[in-house]
This record gives C-alpha cells, sequence and structure tokens, in this order.
C-alpha cells in the first residue's frame, strides 16, 4: 500500500451485525474500538493512527461483504482485515482475498487453515473442547453424549474430533443433528434429543440459535438432570438466555470476563472507563477483536520481522502466536452461575 507519512491506517473490521451471530456484534465493536484507540495512543502502526473500516460479516450478508472488501482490496484503500465471522464466511473470503492483504480471523475456529496471509488466532477443538471433554467425563461422571449444531464447517468439524475424544474417553455419542441458522422453537429438537437419554449435550449453535435451545431446554426443567456444555456460550448468550435456564450449562472458552487476574482487571478498568459504564458485556468473542487489532499492529509495525518467529501482542489474557496450529494460550472451562460465570479450572 501506498500511504503518505500522515495517512491513517485503514482497516478492514468485520463484525456480525444481524442475524444468528449478530448478538456478539456490539461487543466486538466496542472491543474494537478500545484496541483502536489504545493503538493510536501508542503512536499507530508506524507513526499511522489505525482507522477502522466496520463491515457486516454475518453470513446472510457475505455477498455483499465480498464485493465491499473487494473494492477496498483493489483500490488499495486498506492495510489488511481483522474479522470475526462463522467459519463458511473465512473460507469465502478466503477465495476473493487470495493473500493480497493479510486476514487476521479472531475467533475460535475448526483448525487447519493453510490459505496465504490468513492468521487465525483463536482457539482449536485440540485447545479447547479435547481437554474440556476429558475434565467433564472426569468430573461429573458423564458418559452418554448427544451433540448438535448449527449445519456448516465449524460445528461438523468439531463434533469429528468431539466424537474420537469421547470414544477414546469411554463415552458413547447417542445423538448427532445439524439444523439452519435461525432455528426459532427448538423444542422439538429437544424432544428427539432427550428421547436418546444423553447425560450431556454439546451445543454448537451460534448466538441466538443457542439462546433459542437454552430457553426452551430450561422451560422443559431438562436442566435439572442433563448437563450442557459449549465452546460458543458466552455471557451474551448467558444473559439472553435468563439465570432461571442456565442450571447444569459449562463453556470453555479463552476468555471470560470473571477471570481475576491483573491483566484482566485492569482490561476490564480501561473498557468500562472508554465506554462510560454502558458498555456491552465482554466476552470471549469481543476480547479476541482486541486480540485481533493488536495482532495486526503487532504483525504490522515491524518491517524487519521473521515471519517464523512467535508474535506477542497485548491482550486480556496474555499470549504468544506461533502459527495458525500452534499458540501459547491460556484456555479455561467454566460453570454458568446464574447470569455470570464461574471458572473450574484452567484447561491449557
Amino acid at each position: 500500500m501506498r500511504f503518505g507519512r500522515e495517512a491513517a491506517c485503514r482497516v478492514a473490521v468485520l463484525v456480525p451485525m444481524n442475524g444468528s451471530a449478530g448478538i456478539w456484534g456490539p461487543s466486538c465493536i466496542s472491543c474494537a474500538q478500545l484496541a483502536i484507540a489504545e493503538i493510536n495512543r501508542r503512536g499507530g502502526i508506524r507513526g499511522r493512527p489505525v482507522e477502522p473500516v466496520f463491515l457486516n460479516s454475518d453470513d446472510s450478508a457475505a455477498g455483499d461483504l465480498e464485493v465491499a472488501l473487494n473494492d477496498l482490496i483493489e483500490d488499495e484503500a486498506i492495510a489488511g482485515i481483522v474479522g470475526m465471522s462463522v467459519s463458511s464466511v473465512r473460507q469465502r473470503l478466503n477465495k476473493l482475498v487470495s493473500g493480497r492483504v493479510p486476514h487476521v480471523y479472531t475467533p475460535l475456529f475448526e483448525g487447519n487453515e493453510r490459505s496465504p496471509n490468513v492468521f487465525t488466532i483463536g482457539e482449536t477443538p485440540t485447545d479447547q473442547l479435547v481437554p474440556a471433554i476429558r475434565h467433564l467425563g472426569a468430573m461429573l461422571k458423564v458418559r452418554r453424549w448427544a451433540l448438535i449444531g448449527n449445519d456448516y464447517v465449524w460445528p461438523r468439524a468439531s463434533n469429528a474430533i468431539a466424537k474420537q475424544c469421547i470414544a477414546a474417553s469411554g463415552g458413547s455419542v447417542t445423538f448427532e443433528g445439524y439444523v439452519p441458522f435461525g432455528i426459532e422453537e427448538p423444542a422439538w429438537l429437544i424432544e428427539r434429543i432427550v428421547e436418546t437419554r444423553p447425560d450431556i449435550v454439546l451445543l454448537s449453535l451460534v448466538g441466538q440459535d443457542s439462546v433459542e435451545f437454552n430457553r426452551s431446554f430450561g422451560a422443559l426443567g431438562l436442566d435439572r438432570h442433563i448437563f450442557r456444555f459449549s465452546t460458543a456460550i458466552e455471557e451474551n448468550i448467558l444473559m439472553a438466555t435468563g439465570a432461571d435456564n442456565t442450571r447444569r450449562l459449562f463453556a470453555a472458552a479463552s476468555y471470560f470476563s470473571t477471570l481475576e487476574t491483573e491483566r484482566n482487571q485492569a482490561f476490564r478498568e480501561r473498557y468500562h472507563s472508554l465506554h462510560q459504564g454502558v458498555a456491552p458485556a465482554l466476552n470471549a468473542l469481543g476480547q479476541s477483536m482486541y486480540e485481533g487489532l493488536n495482532f495486526f499492529a503487532a504483525l504490522a509495525g515491524d518491517a524487519a520481522r521473521d515471519p517464523r518467529a512467535p508474535v506477542a501482542y497485548e491482550s486480556a489474557r496474555g499470549g504468544v502466536f506461533h502459527s495458525n496450529e500452534r499458540k501459547d494460550n491460556p484456555t479455561y472451562l467454566a460453570r454458568a452461575d446464574g447470569l455470570h460465570f464461574a471458572i473450574v479450572d484452567r484447561l491449557s
């Protein structure tokens, strides 16, 4: 890209703003705003202030997103992409972008991303799902698992790994099913799952779909004797589900707002100070956007960086990126406690 010394460094920031994943949008935007403010206070990227170009990355808007991104890249109007989207959108963008600008993909994902100039800084099933299944099996004595997810690459790839881990732990899968985005009346689905008599349900439903499932699950009273577990349930889903419907619900994630570490306490203070007490909930997906922009700043700010060298970047939890398949990042197992998460253990 050709910039003058004082020109802004424009970055396309992809956030789901509607649809099933839209529940995560406000948290992602607010965390991105904090990262940008802090990067610019540090002098920006090579002396240029970062200027975000926010774009809707919801699955239903993928066609419009492709057009907008292609125009920005062709016009040399952006230095890179920092994005939170479902994996099916990322795969579409990989074909469009073709390595022309760096693409930092921030959320948890299914792994096995090898496209040129794509950096996946989020957790894979090996980081989250595998240790959590082992831990839950030992702690809760669960053996019979039901698997339900939206019908796209992340749930299917994750469940393939989950089934191997469940079998290796002496368990069995009683049900496996996939539904389109936008499930509104999940009672029929829950009834089919319950007929198979699972001890625990592994949920790989996105955003609002997870909310609808968990509300219905609680309303049917099933949370009194069946556990639930997910790697994609965070604080917004918990609040939307309601405290009466979160019993026996566990989550594994890279970040929880209730982490009582010095790093996270300072992060929470800066976040709420910037947004003056009216900020959306802090969660793993929002924090991943904060990490993603800081990762991009570290990546783009060092012209002499050895591409094989690890990348350390500002984060609310700490961590180092080695490759798309290897990160030195902590992940945690937590239990829903009303509308909050109580940390059970560190998984990695």
